[in-house]
């Protein structure tokens, strides 16, 4: 039985995307668990949280930057890459709009560096300098993620992989410069600055298809095409937006209550999370959800449902296994003893990530089909249970109240969404 699901999944064209996806993200955990090693060792916890608190701002930032556009960047250009017109008014008249509110809060964010600095680094005044940097290098990751959705939405996944390993390699690079040589500020520094350098990787890969940039008329500016992004937009920059800030709140809750060094271990958690979570968020990018966008029915929707759960949940169910049993050797190997408290948290950490992945590829049929209403009122009562779930359960568990916040969320998530979308799965 196995052997025979071996030999099936080898041949199908989901193994090659895979294969190269795999490769990615081999590169992407290995320089990542050397990054918390180096961060582990010259930030230490209150480190991590001041680092994890500038992510989450920054998501939220990025995602009013590109107006939640990349979703449905990736649908329309699908749909409408053989008309060369229409393709040519799209790209011109998204390319221009990103780049004038990229430019906006650009300067939104530099004139206003004070303010948004006490509000990610409470009184550390000394890290104003990181909010203009990030002001400046804000314009050029916009049109970094608009150059990426291209070209995912012309199905060129290998390109959309290769960029994403090169850009991780030039990532490390700079983050063994900064952080051995600047500590906190080097930390703070590559999570401002790389994003924007995915935009010269991108432009690198861009072939005939994509020289529009000579191309840019003002007459050809089509108001509409905004509109009918409008629905991807607002999906997007809510749970861009309401995600980053809960999550920002729940960590300022923590170091309130329980201390800056025991948000910088959920902060840890959460990071060595991200890292095997790549696997499935890149392929669910890059494979799934152009065929979902492309699915005309409920069969065709179930079809690609139980292609990830046949041959991506198997897989990823085994590595949680292995990273359970392996999470001394991780803390050891790359972190250091000052973070071996998160060993307890492992465990609701992980069957929590289960419940995240299974419920994820039904919430991108969300997003490929448009159902803007209903999405976002599955995202707020997520987002609110999570919450005040967080808040209760903080109090009476610590930190681990936290966790089994986020799996009470993921899990509920799940049946719902299983139960919406009953007559695509059953």
């Amino acid at each position: 039985m196995i052997l025979k699901f071996l030999k099936t999944f080898l041949k199908t064209e989901l193994f090659r995307i895979s294969s190269l996806n795999s490769l990615n993200i081999f590169f992407r955990i290995v320089t990542g668990l050397v990054t918390s090693k180096l961060l582990a060792i010259y930030v230490g916890p209150s480190g991590m949280a001041l680092v994890g608190n500038l992510k989450n701002f920054m998501s939220s930032l990025e995602s009013v930057a590109t107006l939640g556009f990349q979703n449905g960047i990736v649908k329309y250009v699908a749909e409408i890459q053989d008309d060369n017109e229409k393709y040519k008014k799209f790209i011109t008249t998204v390319f221009i709009t990103l780049i004038a509110v990229a430019v906006t809060l650009s300067v939104i964010l530099f004139f206003g560096a004070h303010y948004f600095s006490s509000y990610i680094f409470g009184d550390k005044t000394e890290y104003q300098f990181i909010v203009r940097v990030m002001a400046l290098s804000l314009p050029w990751y916009s049109v970094s993620v608009f150059l990426l959705a291209v070209i995912n939405g012309l199905q060129q996944f290998k390109r959309v992989i290769w960029i994403s390993i090169i850009g991780n390699l030039i990532s490390f690079v700079f983050t063994l410069f900064l952080v051995t040589n600047f500590k906190v500020i080097g930390a703070l520094l590559v999570s401002v600055i790389i994003p924007a350098l995915l935009f010269f990787i991108a432009f690198y890969f861009i072939d005939n298809k994509l020289v529009f940039i000579k191309n840019i008329r003002w007459h050809i500016f089509d108001i509409g095409v905004i509109k009918n992004l409008s629905s991807y937009s607002l999906m997007a920059l809510f749970s861009g937006v309401m995600g980053s800030l809960i999550y920002l709140s729940i960590r300022n809750n923590m170091i309130d209550k329980l201390g800056i060094n025991t948000a910088g271990y959920w902060e840890t958690m959460s990071r060595l999370s991200s890292y095997y979570m790549l696997f499935v968020s890149t392929i669910l990018t890059v494979y799934f959800f152009p065929r979902l966008v492309i699915a005309k029915n409920n069969e065709e929707s179930k079809a690609v449902f139980w292609s990830f759960y046949k041959n991506i949940i198997p897989i990823f169910s085994l590595g949680l296994v292995c990273i359970y049993f392996l999470r001394y050797f991780i803390i050891n190997w790359f972190l250091t003893k000052e973070f071996t408290p998160i060993a307890d948290l492992f465990l609701l950490q992980l069957i929590s990530d289960f419940f995240k992945v299974i419920s994820l590829i039904l919430g991108y049929e969300f997003l490929a089909k448009k159902m803007t209403k209903i999405y976002l009122f599955f995202e707020i009562a997520s987002y609110l249970l999570l919450y005040f779930l967080s808040d209760f359960l903080l109090s009476i568990y610590g930190v681990k109240g936290v966790l089994m916040a986020q799996f009470i969320e993921n899990a509920t998530y799940f049946v719902l969404l299983a139960f919406y979308f009953r007559k695509s799965l059953f």
